[in-house]
């Protein structure tokens, strides 16, 4: 296995973003489409937040045997805002950065999803899934 391997070698550059004025129906719409499971939240090309499924999963969980579970969703997507609901204060690394250190910053601080950003521009995303992939690869 290869130990200086960087992040930018396995990083997904085809980003799907939202911006904060976008609302938790157009989120769920592009978790949906694409079948992911982080967007970066931005304002303009700054990146401000990270939304995940889990995020919206866990604002909109009911006990759909008591309840009609597509009205709470549209209820509760109306009352938040994606602010409201994602990420903030967002740990991100480099393109220039080794995969191991993305691994470990993933590993000390539980989350799935890395911003990857060059001269402050988002330019991808690293997440669990790309590293186990990556390993894969190496076997």
């Amino acid at each position: 296995m290869k130990r200086r391997e960087l992040v930018s070698k396995i990083m997904s550059t085809n980003l799907i973003t939202v911006n904060h004025t976008n609302n938790l129906f157009e989120a769920e719409k592009l978790f949906n489409e694409n079948g992911i499971r982080h967007i970066p939240v931005v304002d303009g090309e700054r990146i401000i937040g990270m939304l995940s499924l889990t995020d919206l999963l866990r604002v909109t969980f009911v006990d759909e045997f008591n309840s009609d579970a597509s009205n709470i969703d549209t209820a509760v997507y109306n009352m938040l805002r994606i602010e409201q609901v994602m990420a903030k204060n967002v740990i991100s690394l480099s393109s220039h950065q080794t995969i191991k250190e993305a691994v470990e910053i993933l590993a000390v601080n539980e989350f799935h999803a890395l911003p990857v950003i060059d001269n402050h521009k988002l330019v991808g995303i690293i997440t669990t899934t790309d590293i186990l992939n990556y390993l894969l690869e190496q076997y």
